[in-house]
């Protein structure tokens, strides 16, 4: 082995969710860039609208419409709390009155008899019992037979992925004055494979403080060697089974987990979002699966798992890669349970999969595909959902009808099949059944002229208003000839948020309108063309919207992903949206995060009273902090936080977040 290649060469873990390699998407469907300046730009100059604000040049004719009926309502915003100031530092900081208490901590024991956490002494045993790495989708479901149902229930938290430069002493060396990452050792990549999954835990609120029930039946861990099942239209076929799994059924372990949701049926579902990274090798010549694997940018980097476990190598198992890319259901009452990955839902790089009820009670999953130019979907199930029988809910997900969505320059959106025998998803364009369909999820989308999007993230419905809004995170990649109705802006740093309303509030239907609810950024830098509200303080504005949650007066908070020193100033947090009235586009800051970090899974209990969130990765990066000013890794660390001792890293946490005396969140 040369000297060389005992290095890797990146930090590469966290370019998974950021890296600005050239899009998949090879179709010429329409953008939404493109969409949004045929609907706004000329109607908005021959009005006069961008005269009257900036506001106004950006939200739609529904907007238009009632704009002077909203400017003579009171700005009455549905929040009320001193917003924190944005900026950056070692620590989080959550607005007045209010506590932000560390609930758990990577490395914290979950499992009865769980090793208490060392990080000198890290093992794969140890890691497979502990709170795992980065904590992304954080989901909460009361205890049945709880006597507060606010006060005692399950926590399932996603690890998506890991930082070995901040995980691990002794990786990181100098060379030639830069720090350099050692490659991975077969120890050290059982611990990280460890690290991935999710946790199950049962924790309980006493004297206002929440803990973990240390001695539950229920507490769980889930990882890449978890056995899960496939279930739905592609189980059991051809192009999933493996050399270790004739049946096509049997699936060892998730990756990549991102955001997710409940259930009305008390159950979690999750979205493997970048598994792409973990594979590597070169498919065997001209094997099917090699134009398939092309639009996924399978194998990447960094993690090239192949190296160490054969499955991840697509010269010995070629089918491996189409068993990820899933969305996942589990079963927290039940430990006992096999987790399914739901084919029904797709395959592609799913960020999330936030349901609501339709009126008719079929379940309506909103999913995003979280890449630059890809797709924003639906899936509608079969069956309906029964109140009253819950093990007659618990396979609803394996029937029903994905949709792919095509945003209209007249503010309307469809929501097209994908359905194998319909249009052009034929034997003619290499479909032989749904599996493939299924499969092929964004090459049936590109069939079917589905819209372009600026990085798909949460997709999260209001039960209380049956509006669904979409956060586009940002597309730096997209060019000034590629601006459509729905993403309007090119090199879109910041984001955007599109809010939809199906059509007579149904949500199976297959059409519905669309407007957009936020350019995000800077609003004081005018060619940035960020639309919040007047009243929005110079803190509470945002780029990246990234997760959301809908709380149960039907407000909306968004977290951020990508907001750092060198791009915005500040650093990510979870802010609260003003989506109605006279205060409509009004942001406040309620919770930021430490340098370095990202804030992700937020969650209220069902009474508002505790907010959860997930902060990931604090102290990555480093140069982009004037006053930490150099790559921080274990040894030498932008920050300690949570713990802030010297023997202690660095470490991914959920935070329980309560208001001081008691009360409901934000008002």
């Amino acid at each position: 082995m040369s000297q060389d290649s005992l290095y890797e060469s990146t930090f590469g873990a966290s370019l998974l969710e950021h890296e600005d390699a050239a899009p998949q998407n090879p179709t010429d469907n329409a953008t939404m860039g493109e969409l949004i300046s045929q609907r706004f730009s000329r109607r908005g100059l021959l009005k006069g609208a961008l005269a009257v604000s900036a506001i106004s040049a950006t939200v739609g004719t529904l907007a238009l419409e009632t704009a002077e009926q909203a400017q003579a309502q009171a700005a009455k915003s549905a929040f009320a709390f001193k917003e924190v100031e944005a900026g950056v530092d070692a620590d989080h900081h959550v607005a007045e009155g209010y506590d932000a208490q560390v609930l758990l901590r990577w490395g914290d024991p979950i499992t009865p008899g769980a090793p208490a956490f060392d990080p000198a002494k890290q093992t794969p045993e140890a890691q497979a019992q502990q709170f795992g790495y980065n904590n992304d989708f954080v989901g909460y479901l009361p205890m049945p037979g709880a006597a507060d149902p606010s006060a005692h229930g399950v926590l399932f938290v996603n690890h998506e992925y890991t930082n070995p430069h901040l995980m691990f002493p002794g990786v990181v060396e100098m060379k030639d004055g830069k720090p350099v990452l050692k490659n991975a050792t077969p120890e050290r990549f059982k611990i990280e494979a460890m690290a991935h999954g999710a946790t199950v835990a049962e924790i309980r609120r006493t004297d206002g403080k929440w803990a973990l029930v240390p001695d539950s039946k229920l507490n769980r861990r889930i990882t890449v060697a978890t056995e899960m099942q496939l279930s739905g239209p592609v189980a059991g076929t051809d192009r999933v089974k493996t050399a270790a799994d004739a049946s096509g059924r049997k699936v060892l372990g998730t990756l990549n987990n991102c955001s997710g949701a409940m259930t009305p049926w008390g159950t979690f579902v999750s979205g493997e979002e970048n598994f792409h990274g973990y594979f590597s090798g070169k498919l065997p010549e001209g094997h099917r699966e090699e134009a398939n694997y092309k639009r996924l940018a399978i194998p990447s980097s960094p993690y090239a798992w192949g190296r160490f476990e054969e499955r991840f190598d697509l010269a010995k198992e070629p089918n491996e890669a189409n068993r990820f890319g899933w969305v996942i259901e589990v079963d927290p009452f039940d430990p006992t349970s096999v987790p399914k990955k739901r084919s029904a839902l797709g395959r592609f790089k799913h960020e999330g999969a936030d349901m609501i009820v339709a009126k008719d009670g079929r379940v309506v999953f909103y999913l995003g595909d979280d890449e630059r130019f890809d797709y924003v979907y639906k899936f509608v199930t079969a069956g309906r959902f029964d109140a009253a029988n819950r093990a007659a809910n618990l396979d609803l997900l394996d029937t029903g009808t994905l949709y792919v969505a095509k945003f209209a320059a007249d503010g309307t959106v469809e929501w097209l099949p994908l359905v194998f025998g319909q249009g052009p998803l034929t034997a003619a364009n290499g479909f032989q059944s749904q599996a493939d369909v299924l499969i092929e999820a964004r090459r049936a989308g590109d069939l079917l002229g589905a819209t372009k999007m600026d990085r798909p993230e949460d997709i999260t419905p209001n039960p209380v208003t049956g509006k669904v809004y979409v956060m586009l995170t940002n597309n730096s990649n997209r060019k000034d000839e590629q601006v459509d109705a729905a993403n309007p802006r090119a090199k879109n740093a910041f984001g955007h948020i599109i809010e939809i309303i199906e059509e007579g509030g149904d949500h199976t239907a297959t059409k519905g309108r669309w407007e957009i609810l936020l350019k995000c950024g800077d609003p004081s830098v005018a060619a940035v063309g960020a639309t919040f509200s007047t009243d929005t303080t110079k803190s509470g504005w945002f780029g990246m919207p990234d997760n959301a949650v809908v709380d149960s007066a039907g407000r909306l908070w968004v977290a951020t992903d990508g907001n750092g020193p060198d791009v915005t100033g500040r650093t990510d947090g979870l802010w609260a949206v003003d989506t109605e009235g006279g205060a409509r586009r009004t942001s406040k800051l309620f919770y930021r995060v430490p340098h370095g970090a990202e804030l992700c899974g937020p969650c209220f209990t069902p009474d508002d009273t505790t907010a959860f969130v997930a902060v990931q990765h604090p102290g990555d990066d480093g140069p982009d902090w004037p006053a930490f000013g150099r790559r921080s890794y274990y040894e030498d660390l932008s920050t300690r936080w949570p713990d802030f001792k010297p023997d202690m890293p660095v470490r991914p946490s959920v935070v329980a977040i309560t208001r001081k005396g008691g009360g409901k969140i934000g008002v």
